[in-house]
């Protein structure tokens, strides 16, 4: 499990953040195996099986079929429901942030260029008010990650029902950020705009630097000649020994040819977050290997002359170009439109199946996970029921959610409100 020794905020802003805490009580392991019957099952690894059972135990899947034993079994009639695998939601700031205009519940960032040191969920609070609401539409994990400048930290993925930090921490391969640099809009005055450029090749140039440096540094880390412990170096060796992921965020060709250029010589496993311009230049990607997050399916497009759906079909134009990808949703509490994203990608070329998968297996696979995302045997029991589509905002209603085989409450701070002024 990953040490805690560096701090993505100050004592006094955690203190203040665990003050905003739900009150549902996280669940206790599973006790007895659970069987859910009847069930359109979408697997997303081998299709969708009509009336069929899951048997878990334990926290994880043990069989998928027909009539299965129900021996000892905790039994669960879904006639006409629709179960799915856990979704899990990428590039978010689910815990670390609570009310984002308030900056002592804001743990997103940190000052400076060069802190791959630095673990965002050690200032993850496991008892925000927000995530209730994000599981109670089929969200069981989530990637909780830095925001900065350049090397801004790393990522960790957590399970959204715990009491503490260590209880949500799921194992993944370490998860470093950087996010690229970028002239928003070029000035029309020849002088400002030489001095974008110059400040814009500066931050090229830090970047390159710090690359270099922490490759030095892994150099002499295994000739055994490091003479003073760095913190930000030590904590990137994983990288450089490809143990680890670089997750570069970039939107434009121009950003992404840049990043995989200035990081080759070290042979970076690469994914690119944001990605909207990816599949223009995917032979690029698809040479080194490296995969995509798409977060802007919500957004507008980044051109004046660009089709205004264009952010919607991007997911079909990386499907179409063989880029590995997953649908990703920056932020905090709108996280929770996750599905919907997915769903409004699929009226733009993706078919069901993939856009599910986008969501799922995708995102597992590209954060390194093996049992995660599917409905398999052998995978965790990371299950949502639902009465309908879950990628449809008006006929998804979702029944039950379990997490490693742990029946969540899914009662949240929005139902409370809902209940309270009802009666009004």
């Amino acid at each position: 499990m990953k040490s805690f020794k560096y701090s993505l905020a100050a004592g006094l802003s955690m203190v203040s953040c665990s003050l905003l805490a739900h009150d549902m009580v996280p669940a206790q392991s599973q006790s007895q195996p659970i069987v859910i019957q009847n069930a359109t099952i979408h697997t997303v690894s081998n299709g969708i099986l009509q009336g069929s059972d899951v048997r878990f135990e334990a926290g994880k899947i043990t069989a998928i079929g027909q009539q299965l034993a129900t021996d000892n079994a905790q039994v669960i009639d879904a006639t006409n429901q629709h179960l799915y695998p856990g979704l899990i939601a990428l590039d978010t700031s689910i815990g670390i942030v609570e009310v984002a205009m308030m900056r002592p519940s804001n743990d997103s960032y940190e000052v400076g260029e060069s802190n791959p040191q630095l673990l965002a969920v050690s200032a993850y609070n496991p008892d925000s008010e927000i995530i209730p609401t994000i599981r109670a539409n089929g969200i069981t994990h989530a990637q909780v990650v830095p925001k900065g400048d350049a090397l801004a930290g790393q990522s960790s993925l957590v399970a959204l029902d715990s009491w503490t930090i260590e209880d949500a921490l799921v194992t993944t391969p370490e998860q470093f950020h950087l996010y690229w640099p970028s002239i928003r809009r070029l000035s029309n005055d020849d002088e400002k705009r030489k001095q974008q450029q110059e400040e814009y090749a500066k931050q090229l140039k830090a970047i390159e630097s710090a690359l270099l440096d922490g490759y030095r540094y892994e150099l002499a880390a295994k000739a055994d000649t490091v003479s003073k412990i760095d913190n930000r170096w030590q904590a990137m060796l994983p990288l450089y020994e490809g143990k680890a992921q670089l997750f570069v965020h970039a939107d434009t060709s121009e950003q992404i040819e840049q990043a995989i250029n200035m990081t080759r010589p070290y042979g970076f496993k690469l994914v690119f977050v944001g990605g909207y311009d990816a599949w223009r230049v995917a032979d690029q990607i698809n040479e080194i290997g490296a995969s995509v997050i798409y977060t802007d399916t919500f957004s507008l497009p980044m051109r004046k002359d660009e089709p205004i759906a264009m952010n919607f079909k991007i997911p079909s134009l990386l499907q179409g170009a063989g880029i590995p990808f997953a649908i990703g949703f920056s932020g905090d509490w709108d996280a929770r439109n996750l599905p919907f994203a997915a769903g409004q990608a699929m009226a733009y070329g993706l078919t069901a199946e993939q856009a599910l998968k986008s969501i799922t297996l995708n995102a597992a696979k590209i954060l390194g996970i093996n049992d995660m995302g599917a409905i398999e045997a052998g995978y965790r029991a990371n299950l949502v029921l639902s009465d309908g589509d879950i990628l449809d905002p008006l006929s998804n209603k979702v029944k039950a959610v379990f997490i490693d085989g742990r029946q969540i409450d899914l009662n949240n701070r929005h139902q409370q409100l809902y209940q309270k002024y009802l009666k009004r």
